[in-house]
């Protein structure tokens, strides 16, 4: 690999440029060791210092200390990073509360370094590199003169992806104690210009909405004071222009790679510049900051991309799959599983899971997980969670005994846990009621009958850690789905004094994510899944240390179509486990056919969820052709380029392309069928315009420029909740 800079610093223009053969990012020096922002975009052969920040007087924008220079003002100046207190009244991404109670600093440039390679973030989960070679990272260092504070901005550039990681860090290297309010990980100003914001909004069972909004003066808040990145906003926003579509135009991504309270901020200024910031949302958040102590935020995903959004999607999705995410797995086919839980939610023994087992076995899947009601004496959601060992009444005659039954059927096994729960009921909070995350004097917030442990202390995490060992080495388990059904209230530690209780949320994210290293890596070898409550976690920080998570508890086709473009935009198929379930749907009590439940499935990690017992011949007949086409098309869905082609009120369509464009896999949805339809042309995407392609199920030969340009008419339906696929396979 070639070792040509990626990061270069003009002396004579004093500036910063990064860039690889698609992106370049602009940094200035500007009047009084601020550090400007000047451009990220498409590459730029070579800046010649004309982009300069314009001066000009503005009236009540004040002016830097002990200047006359009327002209030049924090308050418009488009900045790397600012901090509250120095003159710009915009949303700061710095509040630091000195000893004396102020919260004044100016953070002005002290030096540089630029390294090959990306160094890891101290406790936190980041993109990474296999080769230095591959990236080169420019540190910062901004200095508050004063208080001896130093903040570190970080910036990696990938060689080959329109990717720039950014986080930040804060040295106290004076001699009091400080408080951090805020310290957001990255900021983007952007000059004044038309742009419109697209979020990630939903609910529980009803996640990851595309909303779109224009960005109007004031400020824009999408955030999570949950304690987790949650169901409500996700922790990703874009950025475009007002007439970007999926395959054109300008976009920017912010993906923050953590798995707590964030929040992302535009603000649009009062001569319509743009501030976007990103981090650890500052409700709740108050973190000591002793001398010589250091601290590391997340970090942000900056993408960019000039194809519009599919190709942000593109960018995002392979550095997700291999640059983030660093299980074994993230590669391998994922296996084809049978979830129990729909079957028979808590309500089983070995001889009823066992017949689920067999059928499995005859349908060719390749997996069965066991779901919640295996541990302690739970019979239902009001006890023994912290209590993770086998109930005696549902296996008598151990977990290990079950595990050999199901391996014997030419089946892996998989087991649901919730370790960072704890039950009143259990022996756990019986022993140790002080593990409990708890507010002294009050009585703590009741959600589905569990609360929630303190993971920022040693020996919750080691207590959590030898259970699952206990299980772990003593019985075959080839996959572990990791829940967590409830939000975090309570908020107080009893590990931490008064003053301090403010670092509580943040200390429990670190804590989770040192308990996952040290599974994750102790059992490398397990497919370890993510899972809260459905999508109440799924971030690209968790994504880490497990490949895939559970998309929604709605396992409802229609409205996964929904749940699945909207998480498709930032997150890669191979991430979301979707699984074919009862119908009328359990949920939305919606019927759909068997063929649109598994076509909806089959468009990311493949599982059923339903009691294979009851299904009929016929339905088992169909269960047992997607499974052996999914086979087929596994690698092409879970790790080829994903295309969203269509997404309205009423129809849906996207496309799964493998890398030497040889593979086509493509699902259309109806979801209302009509009296008298309008005849629809379906145009694809992606292929090589100069080759053949056959249609696997009618051997009908196309050119990829046909497919793309000319498209073809899709056959009308008349049913409701309708599908259909296409495999089309290049000819050689």
């Amino acid at each position: 690999m070639t070792t040509t800079n990626l990061i270069e610093f003009d002396e004579t223009n004093q500036t910063f440029h990064l860039h690889n053969a698609s992106i370049s990012y602009l940094i200035g020096l500007d009047k009084g060791g601020f550090v400007s922002h000047l451009y990220f975009g498409r590459r730029i052969q070579h800046y010649h210092g004309q982009l300069k920040n314009p001066r000009r007087d503005r009236g009540f924008s004040d002016n830097l200390p002990g200047s006359k220079d009327r002209a030049f003002s924090l308050d418009f100046l488009l900045q790397e990073y600012s901090s509250k207190g120095d003159g710009d009244f915009r949303s700061s991404a710095a509040i630091i509360r000195q000893t004396d109670g102020t919260r004044s600093a100016f953070f002005t440039y002290d030096h540089y370094v630029i390294e090959w390679g990306k160094p890891k973030l101290a406790g936190l989960p980041a993109a990474y590199v296999e080769d230095p070679a591959e990236a080169q990272t420019l540190s910062l260092f901004l200095t508050d003169q004063p208080s001896g504070l130093t903040v570190i901005l970080k910036y990696t550039i990938y060689r080959d992806r329109n990717v720039i990681a950014r986080s930040t860090e804060l040295v106290n290297q004076g001699k009091t104690t400080v408080a951090i309010e805020k310290l957001a990980s990255m900021q983007l100003d952007l000059p004044a210009q038309s742009k419109q914001v697209i979020s990630l909004p939903g609910a529980h069972v009803n996640e990851r909405h595309l909303e779109r909004a224009e960005i109007n003066f004031g400020r824009k808040i999408f955030e999570s004071r949950r304690g987790t990145t949650s169901h409500q906003m996700n922790n990703f926003i874009a950025v475009c222009d007002p007439d970007t579509n999926e395959f054109q135009g300008e976009v920017y991504g912010f993906n923050l790679v953590y798995s707590g309270n964030h929040q992302e901020e535009i603000e649009k200024d009062q001569f319509g510049a743009l501030r976007i910031l990103a981090g650890i949302n500052p409700d709740q958040f108050d973190w000591e900051l002793k001398p010589t102590a250091r601290f590391q935020t997340p970090e942000v995903l900056l993408s960019y991309s000039a194809t519009g959004l599919n190709g942000l999607s593109a960018t995002l999705h392979a550095l997700l799959r291999e640059r983030v995410a660093r299980s074994k797995f993230k590669a391998q086919p994922r296996p084809i599983l049978v979830n129990n839980w729909e079957a028979t939610f808590w309500n089983f023994n070995e001889p009823k899971l066992r017949e689920i087992v067999d059928d499995a076995k005859n349908l060719g899947l390749e997996m069965f997980v066991l779901d919640d009601g295996w541990f302690g004496h739970r019979d239902k959601d009001d006890s023994s969670l912290g209590d993770w060992h086998v109930s005696e009444k549902k296996f008598p005659q151990g977990l290990a005994h079950f595990s050999k039954y199901v391996h014997q059927q030419g089946l892996q096994f998989g087991l649901w846990v919730e370790p960072e729960m704890i039950s009143l009921d259990s022996d756990l909070y019986r022993q140790h009621p002080d593990y409990m995350l708890r507010v002294p004097g009050r009585e703590p917030s009741v959600s589905r009958e569990q609360f929630v442990l303190d993971l920022g202390r040693k020996a919750v995490r080691e207590n959590v850690h030898q259970q699952l060992k206990a299980i772990l080495d003593h019985c075959q388990i080839e996959y572990i789905k990791w829940d967590m059904n409830r939000h975090i209230t309570d908020v107080y530690s009893a590990a931490l004094p008064a003053h301090r209780q403010g670092e509580v949320l943040h200390r429990y994210v670190l804590g989770l994510y040192q308990l996952l290293e040290e599974l994750t890596t102790e059992y490398p070898d397990i497919l370890w899944e993510g899972c809260s409550g459905g999508g109440g976690r799924f971030d690209t920080g968790l994504m880490y240390y497990m490949p895939q998570s559970w998309v929604s508890d709605n396992t409802d086709a229609i409205a996964r179509l929904q749940i699945q473009t909207g998480t498709s935009l930032a997150y890669p198929l191979s991430s979301m486990e979707s699984h074919v379930s009862v119908s009328p749907n359990q949920q939305t009590g919606r019927m759909a056919s068997f063929e649109t439940r598994g076509h909806v499935a089959m468009s990311g990690v493949l599982g059923y969820e339903l009691d294979l017992t009851k299904m009929t011949p016929t339905e088992k007949a169909i269960v047992k052709k997607q499974i052996a086409l999914y086979k087929e098309i596994r690698m092409t869905v879970q790790y080829g380029q994903f295309i969203r082609l269509v997404h309205t009120n009423n129809r849906y369509a996207w496309m799964f392309v493998n890398s030497d464009k040889t593979d086509v896999v493509v699902f259309s949805f109806k979801i209302l069928s009509e009296a008298q339809p309008d005849f629809k042309i379906l145009k694809l995407a992606g292929l090589a315009p100069e080759r053949l392609y056959r249609n696997a199920t009618t051997n009908e030969v196309m050119g990829g420029d046909e497919l793309m340009l000319t498209g073809f008419y899709e056959e009308n339906q008349a049913e409701d909740f309708s599908s259909a696929i296409y495999h089309l396979v290049a000819v050689d």
